[in-house]
């Protein structure tokens, strides 16, 4: 089902853990649907296409990653992803330095970028620019 021109929602809710239903609630479709938007903006500022790695996880699959119970991927508001040709440091360079409305932008391990929209849609967005890596989580300089 397609959400956005360039994302569906079976791209939304993939995962590695095929052992487990990864299926999301109705309630967090309208979130996906957001979130879809919200990587639409992401892409056209990358002017690349996107991966995604991660989007929506049910419990078992967030805690089959080892994510916490809080973790925006559990409501839909989250997506982590790679472009090719760019860096993580380069991608939230790029939509940090954008209009992007996001949550959270996160340089994760260096391996991905992580981005998220409010858990509501009528909540402002944070913001918050962070980096996760082995020594720990701080904000993004």
């Amino acid at each position: 089902m397609n959400l956005t021109p360039h994302f569906t929602l079976e791209e939304l809710i993939r995962t590695d853990h095929r052992e487990f239903d990864n299926t999301p609630p109705a309630e967090v479709i309208a979130n996906l649907r957001r979130m879809a938007f919200l990587m639409e903006e992401v892409r056209k500022t990358l002017a690349q296409p996107i991966l995604v790695t991660s989007g929506y996880r049910s419990k078992q699959v967030n805690d089959a990653v080892g994510s916490k119970d809080t973790s925006q991927h559990r409501l839909g508001c989250a997506v982590d992803f790679r472009c090719s040709g760019l860096t993580p440091d380069q991608i939230v360079r790029m939509i940090r330095a954008s209009k992007i409305p996001f949550d959270q932008l996160i340089r994760e391990f260096d391996s991905w970028t992580h981005v998220s929209i409010p858990n509501t849609a009528d909540a402002a967005p944070r913001k918050q620019v962070l980096i996760i890596d082995k020594q720990g989580t701080r904000n993004y300089a």
